[in-house]
């Protein structure tokens, strides 16, 4: 591995710390604030960060750090809605399932790699697109499905929680986001679309905190102010800086593989801060699930060294 890889390996780690984290953290939020509220103010700060970010970067490269074209403003507001939309539904799945565990499950594991599926589900999804999809993916869903199985279904049926199955579908719309990426990234630049889809994020969640929840007061955000910050400073606007500078040296397979380390320090993040450790056969079903998230990453690597 180049030094460049070294050096973008050990930021994205970073990154995944800090995401991997967050869900000891929104575990905690949970019994403080709301999901829409929780996700509506962290996201607008989120997006606050990254503005900030792009800030100083304009200072830095004397360069404007939005295009006002027609063609650019059509790309930024409807790439900001679409993946916007998915990032809503996506992360308030995420916070009401991380809620609604049962006390002694290792809520936290669970959610981390259940959620980072998303990293098998991405390439499955090529095939609605229509392209070829390596055999190593196929694979990992197999091993995935047996990881799932211990993770979630060694009791049978009745094992599974609600918690499980919305975050399940956590991965599956965070699929969708990630394609929607895909589409308006190169058109309205990552940082500048990450913008747009937090401020449309944030917004509607907190419309829909008080269509849903009756809102908010300030002694519940005064109480939640710790989790809503490291959510919006770290997880959403640092973490996400630090992933654009790694993906500048790191290559994409190195990448991919680095990110995907969230969900382990999820469940490491458990263990030190709460204390909570994971069922022999929920670990054997951590291991299972990261081993085919590492494996649906092959192909990238195989694709580098052609």
């Amino acid at each position: 591995m180049n030094k460049n890889n070294i050096k973008g390996s050990l930021i994205l780690l970073l990154a995944s710390l800090l995401w991997g984290l967050a869900f000891v953290v929104q575990r905690d939020a949970s019994s403080k604030i709301k999901p829409f509220a929780f996700n509506g103010l962290r996201s607008l700060l989120g997006a606050a960060v990254i503005m900030l970010f792009l800030l100083v970067k304009k200072k830095v490269d004397k360069k404007p750090i939005f295009t006002l074209t027609r063609e650019y403003l059509k790309n930024a507001i409807k790439g900001g809605v679409i993946c916007g939309t998915a990032l809503l539904i996506s992360v308030n799945l995420q916070q009401y399932g991380i809620a609604v565990y049962e006390n002694g499950v290792a809520a936290e594991a669970r959610s981390g790699f259940l959620t980072a599926l998303y990293v098998i589900l991405v390439p499955i999804a090529s095939v609605i697109l229509k392209k070829r999809v390596p055999v190593l993916v196929w694979i990992a869903v197999a091993i995935a499905t047996v990881g799932i199985y211990f993770l979630c279904l060694t009791g049978g049926f009745t094992s599974i929680y609600l918690g499980d199955v919305l975050m399940f579908s956590c991965a599956l719309t965070f699929t969708v986001h990630i394609m929607a990426i895909d589409a308006f990234c190169e058109k309205v630049g990552g940082p500048q679309l990450s913008v747009f889809q937090f401020t449309f994020c944030g917004i509607i969640s907190i419309i829909l905190s008080f269509v849903f929840e009756g809102g908010f007061s300030p002694s519940t955000v005064y109480n939640a102010l710790p989790q809503i910050l490291y959510m919006g400073v770290f997880s959403s606007g640092a973490a996400y800086t630090l992933q654009i500078v790694g993906q500048k040296y790191a290559e994409p397979a190195i990448a991919s593989i680095s990110m995907s380390f969230e969900s382990v320090f999820a469940a490491l993040g458990a263990v030190v801060i709460v204390g909570t450790v994971p069922k022999p056969r929920e670990i054997l079903g951590c291991v299972l699930v990261f081993v085919a998230i590492i494996t649906a990453q092959i192909p990238e690597f195989l694709k580098k060294d052609n």
